[in-house]
C-alpha cells in the first residue's frame, strides 16, 4: 500500500473514532431520527391501530382504514391525516385516516371521533366514553373533500409521574393496562414511562453483585410504597415482596412494553439513580458509600428508614448503572433510547461546587451510555422548584451542562402552576417538556387551572430561543378531572392558544351526548371557579372530612360576646353560607379554597335541574356526584371552623350542633358516594386482593392499599405518621368506616372538655385515634364494589337539605 493511501485511510479511520457533536437542534432532530427507525413495522402499528378500533368500536371495525406514512408527507412534521375513503361504501370504509405512527393513527381517529361524532372518551373512572353519538357504519360524517392535516407542534407528549405507579396502577392487571394504553394512544401520548416491574430486573442485577435475597427483602418496599423505596426514600415498609410478585410484575411489564411499542410509542425506562442496599456497604467496604437522613418517618425506626447513596463518583456506581440497562435490554429487547433518573430528586447534593455536581451529573449519564451507547437522560426537573435554594443557576448550569447536547431532557413538572423555564433561559439550552403536575396523592377534588394549560405550551414554545420538545401529565394520581387531562391532550396536536369558553361548550356536548343550556351555563361558572385557581398553591385535598386537622383547639383569648348571641351569629353564618376559610389572620385551620363557593353551588343548581334529561350517561352520574362532593365538602370545613369556635367561646350546644353536623355531613357524602361505581373504597381493596396467590399475600396487600390511603407511614401511640392523608380519597366506605371516627372521636373530646370545664386532650384523642387507626390498617372488612341508589335524587337531596 503506499504512503499516500495509508495517510488517508487513517484520517478516515481518526474520523470515524470522533464523537459526532451536533447542536442543540440537531442532536434533537438526530435522535428523533434514530428512535424513528427503531420503530415497529408500518404493518405491526397499523394492526396495532385496527385493534385498538376493534376494542373501543367493534360495530366499525369495517368503517376505518389506517395507513402508516413518512414524516415527508406530514412536512417533516409528526401527524395525522383524515381524508373521506369512500362516500358511497354502505357496508366498506369511509374514512381513511393516515400518521407517522401508530399513536398518530390513534390520536386521529379520537380527533374524528370528537369533532366529527360527537364522542367522548375518558377513563373508566370518570365516566367512561360516551359513543352514543356515533352515527351508524355507513352515516359517518365526511370530512371536507381536502382532507385535515393535524401537525405537532413538538416531538414528543410525555406521561406519568415516577409515583404514579403506586397511586394509581399498583393493582393492575393486564387487561387495565391495556384500557390504559388504549387511552394514552388515543390522547396522543408517545413518550410514557414504563416502571412496572423494575424490581424483578434489579433482583437480577444485586444478585450478581453478591446481594442475597434476604437483603433484598430489606431493601424493596411493600407493593403500594415501590415509588418511594425505589427513589430511597424508604425501604422495607410494607415489604417484603414475594417472588410471585416480582415475577408478575416483570410479565405484566413485558406486555404493557409490547403493546407500547407496536403503537409506535417510545418508553421511558429507568435507570439506577444510587439507591443501593444496606449490605452492599459490607460486600465493597471500600465503595462511596453514604447513609442519608430521615425521610418523613416519626422517630427514625431503623427498620424503614435512612436508605443508604452510592456516590457517581465512585467507579462502582458506573458498573451497577451499566448492569441495570443492560439486564433491562437483555429482559425486554433493545426497545428505547430513553431512561428516567432523578439522583438529586429530595437529595441534595453534598457541596454546591459547580465542578463537583458536574462530576456528578457526568457520572450518572456515563453509567446509562455504558449500558446503552446511545441512551438519553430524562430527568424530572421538580428539584429545581422544590429544592430552589440550592439550585442556583450555577449549580444549575453544571448538572444540565453536564452531558454532551441532546443527551438529557429535562420535565419542567410544575409548568401549569410554577414554570421554571421561564426563570432559568429555558434551562439553559437544556430541551424541555411542558408538563401539568395538577395532582398530588390521587386525591379527589376538582380543580385545575384551565387557561394556563390551554396557553402555556403555546407561550412557551414560541418564546424567544425555546428549547421546548414536548408536553407531558406529570400528575401523581390519574382518574379524576377528565376536563384537564382531555385539554392537556388536545396541547400535543395544538399549536395555538384554545378559547376555553368555546372549547367547552363542545366539551360538555361531547361528553353527555347532547347540549342542554343549563349544563352549558354550569360549565361557564366552573370555568371561572373551580378550574381558574390562580392562587399559586398546588393543590392538595386539605379539606377536613379527608385531612381531618391534628392540633390543639384550646384558645388563645377569650371573648366577650354573650353565649346567646354567639350562638345565633353562629347560626345565621350557616344560613348565609360564609365560607371564611380563607381569613389570612385566622389562627384556626385553613383548607385551600379558591373560588367564590355560592357560585359553585349555583352551578350544581344547574348540573340538578338538567338532570333528567341524562338519564343513565355515566359521564353525567360522575360529575354531578363530584360536583354535589366538592360542594359539601367546602361545607364541611366551614362546619368544622364553626365548631371550634364554638368550643372556643365555651359554647356547648353550638360546638354539639356543629359536630353533630359535620359528623352527619360526612354520612351524606358516603351515601352520595356509594351511588356512583368509581368512588368506591372496595374497587381499591378487591383490585389489591386479586393479585394475590396465598392469603398471606393477600393480608399483606390489603394491608398495603389501606394504609396508602389513611396512615401512610409510621406512627408511634400517640404521633400519627407525618405522611397521614397524604393520599386521602373520597371513596365510599373510607368516609363511614375512617373518617366518621376519627370526627366523632374527636368532636366527643370536645364536648368532654366543656362539659368537665377541662383542657382538651389532645393527646389522649390521638391515642385513641391512632389504635383505631392502625386497627382499621390490618382490617379485612368487606366493601361493596356495586354502586347503589340514584345519584340524582340523592344529589337533589342533600342540595335541599343543605343549600335551599
Amino acid at each position: 500500500m503506499k504512503m499516500s493511501n495509508l495517510k488517508t485511510l487513517l484520517l478516515i479511520l481518526s474520523l470515524l473514532l470522533v464523537p459526532v457533536v451536533f447542536s442543540e437542534p440537531e442532536a434533537v432532530q438526530h435522535l428523533l431520527r434514530r428512535l424513528d427507525s427503531n420503530r415497529a413495522p408500518a404493518s405491526l402499528q397499523e394492526a396495532a391501530a385496527q385493534a385498538l378500533l376493534s376494542r373501543l368500536l367493534p360495530t366499525h371495525v369495517s368503517s376505518f382504514v389506517f395507513k402508516i406514512v413518512p414524516m415527508d408527507v406530514c412536512h417533516g412534521h409528526s401527524c395525522f391525516i383524515l381524508a373521506n375513503y369512500n362516500l358511497s361504501s354502505k357496508h366498506g370504509p369511509e374514512i381513511m385516516i393516515k400518521g407517522t405512527t401508530g399513536v398518530e393513527l390513534a390520536s386521529g381517529l379520537h380527533w374524528y371521533l370528537k369533532y366529527w361524532c360527537g364522542a367522548h372518551i375518558s377513563w373508566d373512572k370518570t365516566g367512561g366514553a360516551q359513543i352514543a353519538s356515533i352515527p351508524n357504519p355507513g352515516s359517518l360524517p365526511p370530512v371536507k373533500d381536502e382532507g385535515v392535516m393535524i401537525q405537532r407542534p413538538v416531538p414528543w407528549n410525555y406521561y406519568q409521574n415516577v409515583v404514579t405507579s403506586s397511586y394509581s396502577f399498583v393493582w393492575w392487571d393486564w387487561e387495565r393496562w391495556e384500557k390504559e394504553t388504549d387511552w394514552m394512544a388515543l390522547q396522543g401520548i408517545n413518550l410514557p414511562l414504563a416502571f412496572t416491574g423494575q424490581e424483578a430486573i434489579w433482583q437480577k442485577v444485586f444478585m450478581d453483585f453478591n446481594i442475597s435475597k434476604k437483603d433484598l427483602n430489606d431493601f424493596f418496599g411493600g407493593p403500594a410504597f415501590l415509588a418511594w423505596a425505589r427513589m430511597g426514600n424508604l425501604h422495607a415498609w410494607g415489604g417484603p415482596l414475594s417472588q410471585n410478585w416480582l415475577d408478575q410484575q416483570l410479565r405484566l411489564q413485558k406486555q404493557i412494553l409490547s403493546r407500547m411499542l407496536e403503537l409506535g410509542m417510545t418508553p421511558v425506562l429507568p435507570s439506577f439513580s444510587g439507591n443501593v442496599p444496606a449490605s452492599l456497604k459490607k460486600i465493597r467496604p471500600s465503595a462511596n458509600i453514604t447513609k442519608l437522613g430521615d425521610w418523613n418517618t416519626v422517630n427514625g425506626d431503623p427498620r424503614w428508614c435512612c436508605t443508604y447513596l452510592l456516590d457517581p463518583s465512585d467507579p462502582l456506581f458506573v458498573e451497577l448503572g451499566a448492569a441495570f440497562i443492560k439486564q433491562q435490554i437483555k429482559e425486554y429487547g433493545d426497545v428505547t433510547d430513553i431512561y428516567n433518573c432523578d439522583t438529586f430528586n429530595e437529595n441534595s447534593p453534598p457541596t454546591t461546587d459547580p465542578a463537583y455536581i458536574s462530576s456528578l451529573g457526568a457520572a450518572v449519564y456515563k453509567a446509562m451510555s455504558e449500558g446503552d451507547k446511545d441512551a438519553v437522560w430524562l430527568m424530572q426537573g421538580w428539584l429545581f422548584y422544590s429544592d430552589s435554594a440550592f439550585w442556583k443557576p450555577p449549580q444549575m448550569k453544571a448538572l444540565l451542562h453536564s452531558v454532551p447536547f441532546g443527551k438529557m431532557i429535562v420535565l419542567d413538572l410544575f409548568a401549569d402552576s410554577k414554570p421554571i423555564w421561564k426563570t432559568s433561559s429555558q434551562f439553559y439550552g437544556t430541551p424541555y417538556v411542558w408538563c401539568l403536575l395538577h395532582n398530588f396523592g390521587g386525591n379527589i377534588e376538582m380543580y385545575g387551572i384551565l387557561d394556563a394549560v390551554s396557553s402555556g405550551p403555546v407561550d412557551a414554545r414560541i418564546s424567544n430561543n425555546s428549547t421546548m420538545v414536548g408536553v407531558g401529565m406529570c400528575m401523581e394520581g390519574i382518574e379524576h378531572n377528565p376536563v384537564v387531562y382531555e385539554l392537556m391532550s388536545e396541547m400535543a396536536f395544538r399549536s395555538q392558544k384554545v378559547k376555553v369558553q368555546e372549547w367547552l361548550k363542545l366539551y360538555s356536548h361531547r361528553r353527555y351526548g347532547k347540549a342542554v343550556h343549563e349544563v352549558e351555563a354550569a360549565w361557564e361558572i366552573l370555568h371561572q371557579t373551580i378550574y381558574n385557581c390562580t392562587d399559586g398553591i398546588a393543590d392538595h385535598n386539605t379539606d377536613f372530612i379527608v385531612k381531618f386537622p391534628d392540633w390543639d383547639p384550646e384558645p388563645n383569648h377569650k371573648s366577650n360576646t354573650p353565649k346567646r348571641n354567639r350562638m345565633q351569629m353562629i347560626l345565621d353564618l350557616d344560613v348565609k353560607r360564609r365560607f371564611l376559610l380563607q381569613d389570612s389572620s385566622s389562627e384556626l385551620p385553613q383548607a385551600h379554597l379558591w373560588y367564590s363557593t355560592p357560585e359553585v353551588i349555583n352551578a350544581l343548581k344547574l348540573f340538578i335541574d338538567a338532570g333528567t334529561n341524562f338519564s343513565g350517561s355515566l359521564t353525567f352520574r360522575y360529575d354531578l356526584v363530584d360536583l354535589t362532593r366538592q360542594a359539601l365538602s367546602k361545607l364541611a370545613n366551614q362546619v368544622y371552623t364553626n365548631a371550634v369556635i364554638a368550643f372556643r367561646e365555651k359554647d356547648v350546644d353550638a360546638c354539639r350542633y356543629h359536630g353533630q353536623k359535620f359528623v352527619q355531613l360526612i354520612k351524606d357524602i358516603d351515601m352520595l358516594l356509594a351511588s356512583d361505581d368509581n368512588f368506591l373504597l372496595g374497587t381499591w381493596l378487591e383490585s389489591a386482593k386479586k393479585l394475590a396467590v396465598d392469603p398471606h399475600e393477600r393480608r399483606q396487600y390489603e394491608w398495603n392499599a389501606r394504609t396508602q390511603v389513611t396512615m401512610w407511614y409510621d406512627n408511634t401511640k400517640t404521633n400519627q405518621s407525618k405522611l397521614h392523608d397524604y393520599a386521602n380519597k373520597f371513596w365510599s366506605g373510607l368516609l363511614e368506616s375512617y373518617y366518621l371516627p376519627r370526627a366523632s372521636s374527636y368532636f366527643n373530646y370536645l364536648l368532654k372538655s366543656l362539659t368537665e370545664n377541662k383542657k382538651f386532650k389532645l393527646e389522649d384523642w390521638r391515642r385513641e385515634w391512632i389504635l383505631f387507626s392502625n386497627n382499621w390498617q390490618e382490617g379485612t372488612g368487606i366493601y361493596p364494589v356495586k354502586a347503589k341508589g340514584d345519584a340524582l335524587a340523592i344529589s337533589e337531596l342533600l342540595y335541599q337539605k343543605y343549600f335551599s
